[in-house]
């Protein structure tokens, strides 16, 4: 089980801005966001959400950004770590339940409750471990589930959602390859050489990728990692330089500057070619999601909505690039449950950086 405690845890083709429209995320139905809307990081909370985690390591459950006054509130469970927080500049919040014992719950939960269509991850705003099951997981597998949360006390919830968790791919659009059509995520470079990133699950289809169906070949596949993970790494070939930014398919660019895990309570968009662009909130970390091919691990689950295609595509807030869409069960209303695997492993993999 690959886990940590927390989870931050034309065809010149403007890959993740024109003509392949980046994109990514779905999801399963999930709670109404609340009223306010969702804050936006500053570029500081991000750099202080890293730098609490490495301080605080297992004396922290997570951190989370206050829907009403978007600052990073950080859960504690001891008084030195609560001394070390506030003085970082965190809102402090003490929680009953430590990061060791909800990695404790999600170890049961992978042995006696691996179910296909369940997904896990850790809510901190709760303090306790988020499990959704889909329309799939039968009466008795969810009697099982439920069994196992109720023997792990208060700290694992269990919620059914529609649809079915399966990783975003169609046959036919964006980024292309084997048959099969995805989105590409963000532009990197490296030593000179430009790539794109985007899903494991698709770069597992083909080594040949094109901007249309049928078209040349514009890049080759130089990573790719699925399941455990769901990343990988296409390297242009075509002689192209395309700009760093996400389509919004709406005639203009967001211009990406920068890379961060995704904090629990953010808004977020996604950028799909499926799906275009929509939007939604960060609402659980380290999530364990256990599709029909196989698990992926440390993954961050979103409201955003998204439909087949859209995998591959970007999970941004801003100019910081947060995520790679993976995949979803569907989409209830304007509510979604997207699992996005978080951009900065993707990068630190393959030695590249977003521009």
């Amino acid at each position: 089980m690959r886990a940590n405690s927390r989870a931050r845890f034309g065809v010149s083709l403007l890959l993740v801005t024109g003509a392949l429209g980046l994109g990514a995320a779905p999801s399963t139905a999930a709670d109404a966001p609340a009223a306010a809307p969702s804050p936006i990081p500053a570029p500081s909370a991000y750099a202080l959400d890293a730098a609490v985690e490495r301080q605080l390591g297992a004396a922290t459950a997570g951190s989370y950004l206050d829907a009403k006054t978007g600052k990073l509130v950080v859960t504690v469970t001891t008084d030195r770590a609560e001394e070390q927080a506030r003085a970082a500049g965190a809102t402090v919040r003490r929680v009953a339940r430590s990061a060791a014992q909800l990695d404790a719950a999600m170890r049961t939960l992978e042995a006696e409750a691996k179910i296909i269509g369940t997904s896990w991850g850790v809510d901190p705003r709760t303090n306790r471990v988020a499990v959704e099951a889909d329309s799939s997981v039968s009466a008795r597998d969810m009697a099982r589930l439920e069994a196992v949360a109720e023997r792990l006390g208060g700290a694992v919830d269990v919620k059914r959602v529609p649809g079915v968790f399966h990783r975003e791919v169609l046959g036919g659009g964006a980024i292309y390859g084997g048959g099969s059509r995805c989105s590409a995520a963000f532009n990197a470079t490296k030593g000179g050489a430009r790539y794109f990133v985007t899903a494991g699950h698709c770069t597992n289809i083909s080594a040949n990728w094109a901007a249309s169906s049928g078209g040349s070949v514009i890049g080759v596949r130089e990573g790719s990692s699925f399941p455990t993970n769901d990343y990988g790494i296409v390297r242009y070939t075509d002689g192209s330089a395309p700009a760093g930014a996400v389509d919004l398919h709406n005639g203009s660019r967001q211009d990406i500057a920068s890379a961060a895990d995704a904090v629990v309570g953010q808004a977020i968009r996604k950028s799909g070619s499926t799906t275009k662009v929509t939007s939604g909130t960060v609402t659980a970390v380290n999530v364990t999601v256990n599709y029909s091919d196989g698990p992926v691990y440390n993954m961050v689950r979103t409201t955003a909505c998204s439909a087949g295609g859209d995998s591959g595509g970007a999970h941004f807030a801003g100019s910081v690039a947060l995520g790679i869409h993976s995949g979803s069960s569907g989409c209830s209303g304007s509510s979604g449950s997207a699992i996005h695997q978080p951009v900065r492993e993707a990068l630190a993999a393959y030695g590249v950086a977003v521009y």
